[in-house]
């Protein structure tokens, strides 16, 4: 049976039922960079070392890698309606299912879609590369749908942060590299690192703007779990560590083309200042989006220092 749970909190809006724009909310469009920027970074970096690329294989892992972050934010959204979170404190973006812009059976009928699209893009890449493609794509697919699935979610506990540096950093840039060459190399494990924790530092913003909420759901974030100052240190943490390993990723690609991200630098510098500075409220919102476009910049520099230093 479909379920709708609407939020008496939630502002009056024009979207209506079952509408694209409903889809939109549940979807979160804006957020499939953090999706995007990893196979993309993967693919200039196979362009720039070896003066070719299978397009047929980066467009599957593209592929992929998008269902993946549409199963998650799905789930996300379906999930905080099946499991009553949404609240009067709540300050985050809205969530399609809780207003009753969507049933719980038309976004797990869309998850059911998207979890067998994967599977279909997965097949020529595990058909090519066996096992360890498997592996890393079964994986991926798991922390999707656990990320708000399950008797024990991720997102109820201090590793969303760590799983989204592991899944949408390290194994999105390694497992594409992997699946495009059959090997893998010291530049793409250091761009996974960058990549994996600016993407962390995303939820990072998400979390914190949030804690308040999440304590009274019985959420136990990162930031909930180990207070408002630590949240602020790992934000920072992971800025400082998406950009340190810039320059070790140019030396490892002997090319300081691979150093252009260092120009967004200054971006970090004021994303830390406001996230110390900013008050609790939906000013967050802007905040959080921010730090998507710092990720998205940043991959973009590394894409476009990459096919340059092959130039």
């Amino acid at each position: 049976m479909d379920h709708v749970y609407p939020n008496p909190n939630a502002p009056h809006t024009a979207i209506a039922a079952g509408s694209w724009r409903a889809w939109c909310v549940a979807l979160r469009p804006k957020t499939f960079w953090i999706a995007t920027m990893p196979v993309v970074v993967t693919s200039a970096l196979v362009m720039g070392e070896r003066g070719a690329l299978d397009t047929r294989i980066a467009l599957l892992a593209l592929l992929a890698s998008l269902l993946l972050q549409a199963i998650t934010n799905l789930q996300n959204d379906v999930g905080y309606a099946t499991r009553r979170l949404a609240t009067g404190n709540h300050v985050g973006l809205s969530r399609a299912t809780c207003n009753g812009w969507l049933t719980t059976g038309q976004v797990r009928l869309a998850i059911a879609l998207c979890v067998a699209a994967c599977v279909g893009a997965g097949i020529p890449v595990v058909d090519r590369w066996g096992v360890p493609a498997a592996l890393m794509g079964l994986s991926s697919m798991a922390a999707a749908l656990a990320y708000m699935g399950g008797p024990r979610p991720i997102a109820f506990t201090a590793l969303g942060e760590l799983t989204v540096f592991v899944f949408f950093g390290l194994i999105a840039v390694i497992g594409s590299y992997y699946v495009q060459t059959g090997t893998v190399s010291s530049t793409a494990m250091l761009a996974g690192i960058g990549i994996g924790a600016l993407a962390a530092a995303i939820l990072a913003v998400n979390n914190h703007r949030d804690r308040d909420h999440d304590a009274a759901t019985k959420r136990r974030t990162f930031a909930v779990t180990f207070g408002e100052l630590r949240s602020r240190q790992l934000f920072t943490c992971l800025l400082a560590l998406g950009f340190a390993v810039v320059p070790w990723t140019a030396w490892a690609a002997q090319s300081a083309w691979l150093a252009l991200p260092l120009l967004v630098a200054p971006r970090a510098i004021t994303l830390v200042r406001d996230f110390t500075r900013l008050p609790a409220g939906p000013a967050w919102n802007a905040l959080f989006f921010r730090t998507v476009k710092l990720e998205l910049a940043y991959g973009v520099l590394l894409a476009a220092g990459a096919v340059l230093s092959r130039l």
